[in-house]
């Protein structure tokens, strides 16, 4: 028996065709992107629906956990696996926070495309339909929310959008894709561990500030911080977790009032603990009270922490949340 599949569609560049406006808008959807690849029916049985039709860049993070507790509902009703069509500029963003609420073994696949629907070479048939296959393979199970793009086979954790207009733009540069579709079925090379879920139903999320680290001592920014209402701060800091040495102790005075995690604004790699130890280093830094990011990039971290928070987690618990990551 084929297995049953939830599809939503989110909107996104797959989505979209031109507007009298000009330039092209999300306006199918699920049932209509499902409609026109009708090699989906050989795969699963589906069932699609269109909660939003959105540009990603309009998606918010509560959207996506509103995303989740639909996925977690339809799992408990009988559903095998599920597709979540969406843009790509937030493709990395949306599958973490899946990664981080949807339990379970079912597979979860975030998928979308470069290219708009009318245009030549449109790739969101391919993505689709290879993102169907893989939730429908029993391969996938275990492996948490994964990313579908040009025959990649990404893990949540892992993928990154490297590019703003090649179809080969998502990357796992840390530790490449975990496999790859050929022949028209998904191939596995590396299996992961799922890391623990948090609960969907926990309340707002609460605000975590993002701010990279640029050369010079200008720190205005994270003075003004402590006073903006944030509940937490990500610093993506320079190399392995670098700061301007008159920034370390402006940044050890908000890790005595909120959550400071320390990430790196590097494409990929771990934040360091114990190498680096002149001022505004990673030693320097922890010392004064910062938390490291590992190898999550900041835009990961900003969401890891925010649902950490809105979990009721502490100091301890918020630790532990990010040594996952290590």
């Amino acid at each position: 028996m084929k297995p049953r599949l939830l599809v939503l569609s989110l909107g996104g560049t797959i989505t979209m065709v031109p507007t009298a406006k000009g330039g092209i808008a999300p306006s199918l959807g699920a049932e209509e992107l499902v409609a026109s690849v009708p090699a989906l029916a050989d795969a699963a049985l589906i069932e699609a629906r269109s909660p939003l039709r959105l540009p990603s860049p309009s998606l918010t993070p509560e959207d996506l956990v509103a995303v989740a507790g639909e996925l977690r509902a339809a799992f408990a009703a009988g559903f095998d696996g599920a597709v979540v069509i969406q843009g790509t500029d937030t493709i990395e963003e949306s599958a973490f926070i899946l990664d981080l609420l949807v339990d379970g073994d079912q597979p979860v696949v975030v998928t979308g495309a470069m290219r708009g629907a009318d245009a030549p070479g449109a790739d969101g048939p391919a993505n689709l339909l290879s993102a169907v296959r893989v939730a429908a393979s029993p391969a996938a199970r275990g492996l948490g929310t994964l990313a579908v793009l040009n025959y990649d086979i990404h893990a949540a954790r892992f993928v990154q959008k490297s590019h703003t207009a090649l179809p080969s733009a998502f990357l796992s540069p840390l530790a490449g894709p975990l496999g790859t579709m050929i022949e028209g079925r998904p191939q596995f090379y590396v299996r992961l561990a799922p890391n623990p879920c948090l609960p969907v139903a926990a309340g707002p999320l609460p605000p975590v500030a993002l701010l990279k680290c640029p050369m010079g001592n200008d720190t205005r920014m994270l003075e003004a911080l402590g006073g903006l209402g944030y509940a937490g701060v990500v610093i993506e800091g320079m190399g392995a977790g670098h700061v301007h040495a008159d920034a370390a102790p402006v940044v050890g005075e908000l890790a005595r009032s909120m959550p400071v995690v320390l990430a790196s604004r590097a494409m990929t790699g771990p934040v360091f603990t114990h190498t680096y130890g002149y001022p505004g280093a990673e030693i320097d830094l922890l010392g004064r009270g910062v938390l490291a990011a590992g190898y999550l990039s900041g835009l990961k971290a900003r969401l890891l922490l925010s649902l950490a928070l809105r979990a009721g987690a502490d100091r301890r618990a918020i630790e532990e949340a990010f040594a996952v990551y290590a």
